[in-house]
């Protein structure tokens, strides 16, 4: 048994040790279903939002909490680890020899780190309270990790429904701990978006059909990333030169500008050559040099194929005519979506000589 003097010594010593870990922000929220929560859920789901996102249908019933996922739990530890850039993530808008990948991709795989760190905090409050059982998760289980953030006190889901934070801006990778001990939880942060709405203009595809509400179908994350098909036209002109995730509803929110690179984790400090990757070079991948590549990376998931297509787009819209060989290398492309998108970008070159 835990008795409340010792939960409360116990969550002190939690905090300090999480933060040895390297997390940067931790709070704790209670287990049960928020109506406020499960109702947003359900209208996301009910609208298609989610697109081809099928997973996050199939276990809708146990999204609504982290009791519905697992009733024994009686409290729920919210953390998370700064990935702030160190450089402007706008940098190479509309460069035409180099793509732009999403800030947290051009790191090591979060997932990895994330979840490694969380075990290390589980097994060390296993050994403190043996006795009672923990679980944790980082975006591999039905887990609400932005809504049970907020709920913990880390931020609020601001208008672009991302976390953002006081102290670290929109820049935290995300994981939780469902705990048997029942700590106290912190208080939910309140909302500090006010009347700003720069998160919804910046987007280059009108994802956000009103505040607080996203259209993955429309997100260029969702279509670089999720989407297996060919991108739909009307998305590929403002793709621009983003071959993995958008980051522009995230950069441009003001409080970045609170955020400190001090607080990153030295595993999502951005690799060399994935800062600025040349066209080119990404164009000419076949599946073992893709793999090699991004070994170790989050992009290394979504496979050749579709990284390849992405890039495709991004050098139709280059307006580069000396990326035209490339391009044309993949028009007989073996996977068809490849071959579709090259052809695509080959007719947009030539268009623009």
């Amino acid at each position: 048994m835990v008795n409340a003097d010792a939960i409360i010594t116990l969550r002190e010593d939690l905090i300090a040790e999480a933060r040895a870990l390297g997390f940067a922000a931790i709070g704790f929220a209670a287990p049960g279903e928020d109506a406020v929560r499960a109702s947003r859920l359900e209208t996301w789901l009910g609208e298609g939002y989610h697109g081809e996102m099928e997973w996050m249908e199939a276990r809708a019933d146990v999204r609504r909490s982290p009791e519905a996922m697992w009733p024994e739990a009686r409290s729920v530890i919210a953390l998370g680890m700064s990935y702030a850039p160190a450089s402007d993530p706008f940098a190479l808008e509309g460069d035409d020899k180099h793509a732009r990948i999403s800030v947290y991709a051009q790191g090591k795989d979060y997932h990895d780190t994330v979840k490694k760190k969380l075990k290390a905090l589980g097994r060390w409050m296993s050994a403190k309270a043996p006795d009672k059982p923990l679980k944790v998760f980082v975006d591999t289980a039905p887990v609400m990790e932005k809504p049970l953030g907020e709920a913990a006190g880390l931020g609020w889901q601001g208008k672009h429904t991302n976390l953002v934070s006081k102290s670290h801006g929109n820049w935290l990778f995300l994981g939780a701990i469902y705990s048997t001990i029942p700590f106290a939880p912190d208080e939910p942060h309140a909302d500090r978006c006010g009347s700003c709405n720069a998160c919804q203009t910046a987007c280059p595809t009108d994802a956000f059909p009103a505040p607080y509400q996203l259209d993955a179908r429309r997100c260029i994350s969702y279509l670089t990333i999720e989407h297996k098909g060919p991108i739909p036209e009307e998305f590929r002109k403002p793709m621009g030169n983003r071959i993995y995730g958008c980051d522009d509803c995230l950069a441009i929110c003001p409080w970045n500008k609170f955020a400190d690179t001090a607080h990153r984790h030295k595993d999502f400090a951005a690799r060399a050559e994935l800062t600025a990757p040349r066209l080119d070079e990404l164009l000419a991948l076949d599946d073992a040099g893709f793999r090699t590549l991004f070994s170790g990376s989050p992009i290394k998931r979504i496979g050749r194929d579709r990284f390849v297509r992405n890039c495709a787009i991004a050098a139709g819209n280059s307006g580069n005519a000396d990326l035209l060989g490339a391009v044309n290398a993949l028009v007989d492309d073996p996977d068809r979506v490849v071959a579709e998108a090259a052809q695509w970008a080959k007719a947009q070159l030539r268009s623009a000589i």
